[in-house]
């Protein structure tokens, strides 16, 4: 397998070098999720968080942008002080500086008004930390022995407990998810992946019974089995989410012009529930739109990884594409009350600063493969 460091360098940036489809995709979620966002807040903000959320969006371009310069190797070797950071992060706001929110201490709330949520930056630096681990002996054609799959483990491992601990399930489910998919791409047999399931499961069963979770955060499961547990809470919320997504039918009530939507009545409809928005007034065949610009996006990420040069290429994309299918299947899952409710944004469509500059860095990630990747 030639290596990236063989790979001519290229002057500058050029068109032909982006992978156009990436871009397009991501930046279409994201111009389709400030409308959205201006739907469910322009009532009581007017065009405030409109501009906030068209703000994240300028800035995670650019990070991307950014990001898609650095050459996969350098990355690579960025990898470790990348995790470490990354844990810092999770650390600081389980400390002083952070902040609790909703039930859940995921925040670090900067002295200018802003506030950043290390859970979302960490998804970045687990995915580049475990590829990292993984490449050297699958670049030499070697199989991942078992000091190497547990050494992954523990650095995939010690972020998803610091993020239960906040206690922020959604995320924590979203770290294991990719880290697993990443496991998986790179070749384990298949009594390791068995093992892992069964260590999961418990895990969460350990989890359920620990101290870690907030009352708040029971309330989100025990309402999900069973929405009149709560009816004017956490029940309440869900109820008219409920109804918003019914009342959309095929073709919606039209852009603002959702009832839910415009008389206010799902809390957090920005964040969390904004695919609830999309529901309603786009009706079903909007909401399918949304999802197979999801798919192309994802699909397209997963391509870029096969063509890559490298194990870290063929790792970092299957954690990327792994991390949005399972943000995306949760957010659109509690949506239609399929899964509990965990606070977990929809990639490039809810409202979020922290949420957005990481999915473009991701972006960036994978048109940084792409871009050193040779082509004919």
């Amino acid at each position: 397998m030639s290596r990236l460091s063989e790979a001519p360098v290229r002057a500058g940036t050029r068109w032909r070098d982006v992978d156009v489809g990436l871009v397009v995709g991501a930046l279409g979620l994201s111009l389709i999720g400030a409308v959205l966002v201006w739907s469910a807040t322009r009532g009581e903000a007017g065009p405030t968080y409109l501009i906030r959320h068209l703000l994240n969006t300028g800035i995670g371009l650019s990070l991307a942008l950014v990001v898609m310069r650095i050459p996969p190797s350098v990355l690579r070797t960025a990898a470790p002080a990348a995790y470490l950071v990354g844990i810092g992060g999770l650390l600081a706001v389980l400390g002083p500086l952070g902040s609790t929110i909703n039930g859940s201490r995921s925040w670090i709330v900067l002295p200018i008004g802003l506030s950043i949520q290390p859970s979302e930056l960490a998804k970045v630096s687990v995915i580049l930390a475990v590829a990292a681990l993984f490449a050297g002996p699958l670049d030499r054609g070697e199989r991942l022995g078992a000091g190497r799959l547990a050494a992954g483990a523990a650095v995939a491992g010690l972020p998803v407990l610091l993020v239960i601990r906040q206690p922020d399930l959604g995320s924590a489910a979203v770290l294991a998810v990719l880290a697993t998919g990443m496991f998986v791409v790179s070749g384990i047999r298949a009594r390791w992946i068995l093992l892992g399931a069964l260590l999961g499961v418990l895990g969460a069963v350990l989890v359920w019974f620990s101290p870690f979770l907030s009352a708040y955060q029971r309330d989100r499961i025990t309402v999900f089995l069973d929405p009149q547990a709560d009816p004017l809470g956490i029940g309440y919320q869900i109820t008219q989410v409920g109804i918003a997504v019914r009342r959309g039918g095929w073709t919606g009530t039209g852009l603002f012009q959702g009832p839910s939507t415009q008389g206010g009545l799902i809390p957090f409809q920005e964040t969390d529930f904004v695919f609830s928005v999309a529901a309603e007034e786009l009706g079903y065949l909007g909401a399918v739109g949304i999802l197979l610009v999801y798919a192309f996006l994802i699909a397209r990420t997963v391509l870029v990884g096969i063509r890559g040069e490298d194990a870290f290429t063929h790792l970092v994309a299957a954690g990327v594409a792994a991390w949005f299918t399972a943000q995306v299947v949760e957010n659109v899952g509690m949506n239609l009350q399929l899964t509990p409710v965990t606070g977990l944004p929809l990639p490039f469509l809810s409202y979020g600063g922290s949420s957005m500059f990481a999915c473009w860095l991701a972006i960036g990630i994978v048109l940084g493969v792409h871009r050193h990747t040779r082509r004919p």
